[in-house]
C-alpha cells in the first residue's frame, strides 16, 4: 500500500485491464450518450476537483455544457476501478469529462467556476478527502487549451496570493487517456440528492475580466 498522498510511478503503479467500464445508462439529466464521441465543433476539458460527484454536479447545469461525466485519469493504470484509484496505487485523478459548445460557454468561462469551485492550493487532498486521487487537476485536449489553462492559473494565483498567501498545486497539462467511472458514479447526486458533497470553495473570486 502506498502512501495515498504521494504519487506512485509508472513502475510501481497497478497495471489495470483491457476490459473497458461496462456503462448501461445513459446521462441521468440530460439523456446524453456517455460512451459517445463528442459532436463536430465541440469541445471537451477534464477538470478534477475533489470527490467527482459534486464537481460533477456543478457542470452539467451550465448552460452551453452538452454533457457530462465522471471518471480517471492521470495516472497509469489501465480501465481502473474505483476502488483501485482510492487506493492510491493508480496515480489516477477523479475528474469530470465536460464537453461543451465553444459557441455558448468558453473554456476560460468553465475555468472560472472550476478556479471558484473548489480549494486549489490543497495539493492531494480536497478538504476532508485526502489522496492522490483527490488532487486539482486540469487536462486540456490541445495545446491551444494548454495556453488558455495556463494563463487562467496565472491570473488566479495573483488573486489567491493576494488575499490567502497560498500557492496554486493544481496539475495542468493536456490530457491522456480518460476511463469512464462505474454507472453509480454518474450523475450520482442527481440520483441520490441527499448524497455527499465535498465541494467548497476558498471564497476567492475570480478577478471580473470576462
Amino acid at each position: 500500500m502506498s502512501n495515498k498522498t504521494e504519487l506512485v510511478t509508472k513502475e510501481t503503479a497497478l497495471i489495470g485491464r483491457d476490459e473497458k467500464m461496462v456503462i448501461t445508462e445513459r446521462h441521468f439529466v440530460n439523456q446524453t450518450d456517455l460512451t459517445a464521441e463528442k459532436p463536430q465543433g465541440y469541445k471537451e476539458v477534464l477538470l478534477g476537483l475533489g470527490c467527482f460527484w459534486g464537481a460533477e454536479r456543478i457542470f452539467w447545469q451550465l448552460e452551453g455544457v452538452f454533457s457530462t461525466s465522471v471518471g480517471y485519469s492521470g495516472g497509469f493504470t489501465k480501465n481502473p476501478t474505483y476502488k483501485e484509484v482510492c487506493s492510491g496505487e493508480t496515480a489516477h485523478a477523479e475528474v469530470v469529462r465536460i464537453i461543451f459548445d465553444p459557441s455558448q460557454i468558453t473554456l476560460d468561462q468553465l475555468l472560472v467556476v472550476f478556479w471558484e469551485h473548489h480549494d486549489p492550493t490543497q495539493g492531494m487532498r480536497q478538504g476532508n478527502d485526502i489522496g492522490t486521487q483527490y488532487r486539482s487537476a486540469i487536462y486540456t485536449e490541445s495545446t491551444d487549451d494548454l495556453a488558455v489553462a495556463l494563463t487562467s492559473h496565472n491570473t488566479y494565483q495573483t488573486a489567491i496570493g493576494e488575499r490567502l498567501s497560498k500557492n496554486i498545486t493544481t496539475e495542468i497539462r493536456e490530457m491522456g487517456e480518460y476511463y469512464l467511472a462505474e454507472t453509480y458514479h454518474q450523475q450520482y447526486l442527481a440520483k441520490n440528492p441527499q448524497g455527499y458533497c465535498g465541494i467548497g470553495g476558498t471564497g476567492v473570486c475570480f478577478p471580473p475580466n470576462l
